[in-house]
């Protein structure tokens, strides 16, 4: 969330900010709403002072028998005032829920390093690692190689559930394993995260704290007979553990690693990515999340991206690292890298992580404050999350990247010792 006090006092930054975001915000009638509701505080406190005042007056008559009618004529006026009052309370209520209504639907402002643009031809390639393969045969998708192996079962997943949902076996169910071991060992022992088990359902506050409600409704999943959704990504839960809290000082950074199931409905991408694994209904995830002092956040973010980019070096996948352009960045982020991994079927670089920094709106949202000092003045904290990385694609980019000829699939190094030694997945 915005700082209402921010936009009020820069509405035209907001405005040149919001643009470059694309899309229609109602600035304008939110600041008429805000002036509205000083307007109001100011009348309803003035109300308040009379009341009070009336009433003060009213005790001092009572105790006076020569006083009877003006004490009459001050309990009308009183009464009058105690009206117009409640009707003034009444007001400011539903103004405030409707200004943060609005302001619950505004985005986070792009950072001024954020590229401008309005489509992923418009991100900044910022780095790349590792060369792609060249084979000697022609590289097959994913699906291919996972079904004639025996690992990848999308038919009876279906069957199972519907569309968008896997089901492995076999080795690809050990290789799905091997990755979240070897990824929450890594940013553990390495990189220093405290790892969390975080609830796998959350209520509204959580999901509001962190932008997915009320704006991304349509694509959480929601319990029908109680009040609580499933995650779409560990970054809901994990964030929230610090939800209305003031931490002291000397306690950021903190910073938390999860593996967690995830659940998404994609609203509004289907068409997109309808063969193998790539978008999902239910995927595993390892999520990174950072809490940080506002100053230190923007070096926070290129360490939880580096981080994240550990885990396809010391697997051997190429990748490339990019900056979403402002009209690509996610609704909770002032600024994101996307980690693309190579995937040679298709000859293209796809999202295997993002690391975003959501600098102070999430904090706001979720009244997560720090304190620097002894006695100093409270501040909202900046939060951060990547993953650290998203499971599937992984497993995905490792079957067309250590692919062979004879439909077989070579396992990294680094995977071995948590798949009991194995070195191929074999065609049986």
């Amino acid at each position: 969330m915005l700082d209402l006090k921010f936009i009020r006092e820069h509405p035209d930054l907001i405005r040149v900010k919001l643009a470059q975001r694309g899309g229609v915000y109602d600035l304008d009638n939110l600041l008429k709403l805000d002036a509205e509701r000083r307007r109001l505080v100011t009348e309803v406190e003035r109300l308040r002072r009379d009341k009070k005042s009336i009433s003060e007056r009213v005790r001092d008559l009572k105790g006076d028998e020569r006083a009877g009618g003006e004490a009459q004529e001050m309990m009308a006026k009183s009464r009058e005032i105690s009206s117009a009052l409640k009707e003034g309370e009444d007001r400011l209520q539903a103004l405030e829920q409707e200004l943060e209504h609005l302001l619950l639907l505004v985005p986070n402002l792009p950072h001024d390093s954020v590229p401008a643009g309005q489509t992923p031809e418009d991100n900044g390639e910022v780095r790349r690692w590792g060369t792609p393969r060249t084979f000697d045969f022609e590289p097959r998708p994913h699906w291919e190689v996972g079904e004639e192996l025996g690992i990848l079962d999308l038919a009876r997943a279906a069957r199972i559930a519907g569309a968008r949902f896997p089901l492995l076996q076999g080795d690809g169910a050990l290789m799905e394993r091997a990755l979240i071991n070897f990824m929450v060992d890594l940013h553990v022992r390495e990189h220093g995260y405290t790892e969390v088990v975080p609830p796998l359902m959350v209520n509204e506050d959580s999901m509001t704290g962190t932008g997915q409600l009320p704006k991304f409704a349509q694509e959480l999943f929601k319990m029908a007979d109680d009040p609580y959704y499933l995650i779409p990504t560990a970054e809901v839960s994990v964030t929230n553990i610090h939800r209305e809290e003031i931490l002291g000082p000397g306690s950021l950074p903190r910073n938390y690693v999860a593996f967690t199931p995830c659940f998404r409905r994609e609203a509004g991408s289907y068409g997109k990515d309808t063969r193998g694994i790539i978008r999902q209904h239910q995927f595993n995830k390892v999520e990174l999340v950072k809490f940080s002092e506002g100053a230190k956040s923007y070096e926070a973010l290129e360490q939880l991206t580096r981080d994240a980019e550990e885990v396809l070096k010391r697997l051997g996948l190429p990748y490339r690292v990019v900056t979403l352009c402002t009209g690509d960045l996610g609704f909770a982020a002032a600024k994101t890298y996307d980690i693309e991994g190579w995937f040679p079927s298709q000859q293209v670089y796809r999202e295997i992580s993002s690391c975003s920094n959501f600098e102070d709106f999430q904090a706001r949202r979720a009244g997560i404050r720090y304190r620097p000092a002894p006695g100093a003045k409270v501040e909202f904290a900046h939060t951060l999350n990547g993953s650290g990385v998203a499971i599937g694609r992984t497993w995905a980019a490792i079957l067309e990247n250590y692919q062979e000829a004879d439909g077989s699939v070579t396992i990294p190094e680094v995977l071995r010792p948590y798949m009991r030694g194995l070195k191929k997945i074999e065609p049986h």
